[in-house]
């Protein structure tokens, strides 16, 4: 079990500053994974949405359940159990502590963990497909790199973290490779016309279209 725990804590990290709560974030609003999922939970696009429900991310929150987590609580002297400190939550939950005026909805429920917008930013300026198939287009509407940035994973993988290994360090390719849910080759850059394609198949075979957002 302590593995598991350590296992989580350095993909996850509990940095000085959260994620999705740094100056990067800008004046963007955040959607949600239910919303990114409407396009990414597609078989087209590799199905991201359950890669990221399989990884350690999506179980950020649980993991300040643990009993190595009280553990770590109680060793660090914090005023509140693991999964009720902003010192853990900032880095274990998308945009925690933001105020309601930062979500196009509303604020996100804990239990999502580190979703889709910790590391690709505030997603309601990019998250349009026609947007998201121009990538330059997308990165100028507020989508972060996290796969060329990697500032983006150390405001909360660094030496803050309670089960930092300072001689292991961040490994930032190795991290990534563990969390990769990529785009299949033939898709990046043509979604739209796959996606065309893909409706004209299932209109001839009597099937109707999807309604996600266009």
């Amino acid at each position: 079990m302590r593995g598991w725990w350590i296992a989580i804590m350095m993909v996850i990290g509990l940095g000085s500053v959260g994620l999705a709560s740094g100056s990067m974030a800008a004046d963007h609003k955040y959607v949600g994974a239910k919303d990114c999922g409407k396009c990414h939970k597609k078989e087209l696009m590799g199905d991201q949405l359950a890669e990221w429900k399989k990884g350690p991310h999506a179980k950020a929150f649980e993991a300040l359940k643990s009993d190595e987590a009280a553990t770590v609580a109680k060793e660090r002297n914090l005023p509140a159990p693991a999964y009720e400190s902003p010192d853990c939550l900032k880095c274990h939950v998308t945009a925690n502590g933001k105020p309601a005026s930062a979500f196009a909805k509303k604020p996100f429920d804990v239990s999502d963990g580190v979703q889709c917008e910790s590391c690709h930013g505030p997603g309601n300026d990019y998250r349009k497909k026609k947007t998201m198939s121009d990538h330059d287009l997308a990165v100028a509407a507020g989508m972060w790199e996290p796969g060329k940035d990697q500032k983006i994973c150390t405001q909360c993988h660094n030496d803050e973290s309670p089960t930092w290994d300072a001689a292991k360090g961040f490994d930032y390719e190795a991290s990534k490779k563990k969390i990769a849910h990529p785009i299949p080759e033939d898709v990046k850059g043509h979604y739209l016309e796959k996606e065309k394609e893909l409706r004209a198949a299932k209109k001839a075979a009597g099937g109707g279209g999807d309604d996600d957002d266009d």
